[in-house]
C-alpha cells in the first residue's frame, strides 16, 4: 500500500472496486465477472507497454481504444470496456487514489441500435403447443412448459426466472414480486394460463421435494431446483431445452432464445396498446430509453393503418374494382 492508502499497483484497484460495485450497487455476479475481465485486459495491455493504471494518461487510454478497434472488436465490446475503465477511475478519484480522471472526457463508440429479435403471436402459440405436448409425454416436460409460459407471461429475464424462489409463487398469487438488476424490486401480474400451469408444476415439484427429504436431502428454496452447484436450473440448461422445443414446434432454433420470449412479451403488449411506462416497469428497465426501442412495433402498426385505412387509399382500392367489388381487369 502507498502512504495515502492506495494499492501499490494499478491492478490492486480492481478488487476493491468490484467489492464496492457489489456492496453499493448490488451488481450481479455476471456483471462483476465482465468488469473483472475487461479491467484485467486493460491492465495487461498497459503493462506490456510499460504503463500502469495509477499513472495512465488520457492519450494512453485513447491508444488502447484504437488498438481494440484495430483488433476488430465490435463497437458494443469497445463501449463496454471503456465504461468499465471510466467507472474504475471515478471510484479511484472518490477514494483519493488519483486527483484526476483521465477517462472523464472520453466518449466511446456508439453501438448500432438493433431492433430486438422477437416472435409472432402465432410462433409463440406453436411453441406453447409443443411444450404442452411434451408435458404429456416426459417428466421434465411440465417444468419446461411452466418456464416457457412464465417467461412469455411475465417478460422476466432468464436469470430472474431460473433463480425465482418458490416462496414467491406460494398461495396462487395473481402477481409475483421479482428482484432484478441492482436489487430493484418490481411486481408482475400473472395471467390465468400461467397460474394454472404454475399450480401443476408446484404440485409436481413439491412431491419431488418430499421424496428428496425422505432420502435425507434438503428442500430446495427455488421454484426450479437442480442438483447442480447453483441449486437451481441453469440458464444454459433452459436454453438447450428451449432449442429442442423449437424443433418440435417447427421453428428455426437459431431464431429463438429465452431473451426472444422476453422481447415477444414486450412487443405483443405494445402492439396491443399497452403504455410504454407500464412496459418499462414490467421489464425492470431503469431508463425508459431502453424500453423505447420497442416502439418500432407501434411505428409499423401506425404505418399499416395509414396505408390500409386512410379514406384516399380505400377510395383508390374501390376504383380498381369492377362490378360486385371484383378487381377490374386491366
Amino acid at each position: 500500500m502507498s502512504a495515502d492508502g492506495a494499492p501499490a499497483y494499478g491492478t490492486g484497484w480492481i478488487e476493491p472496486f468490484l467489492e464496492a460495485m457489489a456492496a453499493e450497487r448490488g451488481a450481479a455476479p455476471n456483471t462483476l465477472a465482465a468488469y473483472a475481465r475487461d479491467l484485467i485486459d486493460f491492465a495487461a495491455w498497459l503493462s506490456l507497454r510499460g504503463g500502469r493504471i495509477e499513472t495512465v494518461s488520457r492519450t494512453e487510454i485513447e491508444a488502447w481504444m484504437t488498438a481494440l478497434e484495430e483488433e476488430g472488436r465490435a463497437p458494443a465490446t469497445r463501449a463496454r470496456r471503456l465504461s468499465a475503465v471510466r467507472q474504475l477511475f471515478r471510484f479511484a478519484v472518490n477514494e483519493g487514489w488519483r486527483e484526476d480522471d483521465p477517462s472523464a472526457q472520453l466518449s466511446g463508440p456508439r453501438p448500432p441500435r438493433r431492433l430486438p429479435a422477437s416472435l409472432s403471436v402465432e410462433a409463440v402459440d406453436s411453441l406453447l403447443r409443443a411444450a404442452r405436448d411434451r408435458a404429456k409425454q416426459k417428466r421434465s416436460g411440465l417444468r419446461l412448459l411452466c418456464m416457457v409460459e412464465m417467461l412469455y407471461a411475465t417478460g422476466l429475464r432468464v436469470s430472474e426466472l431460473v433463480a425465482l424462489p418458490v416462496s414467491a409463487v406460494r398461495g396462487n398469487p395473481k402477481a409475483i414480486m421479482v428482484t432484478g438488476k441492482a436489487g430493484r424490486e418490481r411486481m408482475i401480474p400473472l395471467s390465468e394460463p400461467a397460474r394454472e400451469v404454475l399450480a401443476q408444476w408446484l404440485s409436481r415439484r413439491d412431491s419431488e421435494d418430499r421424496e428428496r427429504r425422505r432420502s435425507g436431502g434438503k428442500p430446495s428454496p427455488y421454484l426450479f431446483p437442480s442438483r447442480g452447484q447453483t441449486g437451481h436450473l441453469t440458464r444454459i440448461a433452459f436454453y438447450q431445452a428451449l432449442k429442442t422445443l423449437c424443433t418440435d414446434a417447427g421453428i428455426d432454433p437459431a431464431n429463438v432464445s429465452p431473451h426472444t420470449l422476453r422481447h415477444a412479451f414486450a412487443t405483443h403488449l405494445l402492439a396491443g396498446g399497452a403504455d410504454l411506462r407500464v412496459i418499462q416497469e414490467l421489464l425492470g428497465h431503469a431508463d425508459i430509453a431502453t424500453t423505447e426501442i420497442y416502439t418500432h412495433v407501434l411505428d409499423a402498426r401506425l404505418k399499416n393503418l395509414v396505408l390500409e385505412k386512410h379514406p384516399l387509399v380505400e377510395a383508390e382500392q374501390q376504383s380498381h374494382k369492377g362490378p360486385g367489388g371484383k378487381q377490374a381487369m386491366g
